[in-house]
């Protein structure tokens, strides 16, 4: 099975779960999806986190899921070279909703945390692609996920590239 049908295989149990009732995220997995999942740079409450959305609001979509997970897994092989962080970036790691880049308001939140879910780092009670991130992308532009975490890639520690990629989003 290819690694994109193993994690919708993933997500739809989850999702089938998660509508039973059962929010035990850690039940949706045995040893072997553990191991999968750690093979894409993922962890079990990444998954869970876009399942719940999904489920309970339709957003983000199994594609726009497994769409951020094709980009994680891209960066773990291309610049990890399939080495997991040990490194761990919560809340108070982050810029603050109200913090600006170029005028923009959240814009350093997200690139932060874009960064941090590239790089396997993001602490499990945090989310990349979260209702804030992804109002935030559709306010400025109706960016997807997956391509912003790709222009966050893309910019290395440029981050105005990343500022004007937002202005011209919104722009168009």
């Amino acid at each position: 099975m290819s690694w994109d049908s193993q994690f919708l295989k993933l997500f739809r149990h989850g999702l089938s779960l998660y509508q039973e009732g059962n929010h035990d995220f850690m039940s949706y997995y045995d040893a072997e999806d553990l191991s999968f999942l750690t093979s894409i740079g993922y962890k079990p409450r990444e998954l869970f986190d876009f399942v719940e959305d999904f489920a309970d609001g339709g957003d983000p979509t199994e594609s726009a899921a497994l769409l951020i997970a094709a980009v994680r897994r891209d960066y773990l092989g291309a610049i990890q070279h399939g080495v997991l962080s040990d490194r761990e970036i919560g809340r108070n790691d982050v810029p603050s909703f109200d913090d600006q880049l170029n005028g923009i308001p959240y814009l350093p939140r997200i690139i932060a945390k874009a960064q941090a879910k590239l790089r396997g780092e993001l602490d499990p009670d945090m989310m990349y692609g979260c209702g804030a991130d992804r109002r935030f992308l559709r306010e400025n532009g109706d960016i997807h996920p997956a391509d912003f975490l790709r222009q966050v890639w893309a910019a290395g520690d440029d981050l105005e590239k990343v500022a004007n990629f937002v202005k011209d989003s919104t722009a168009s």
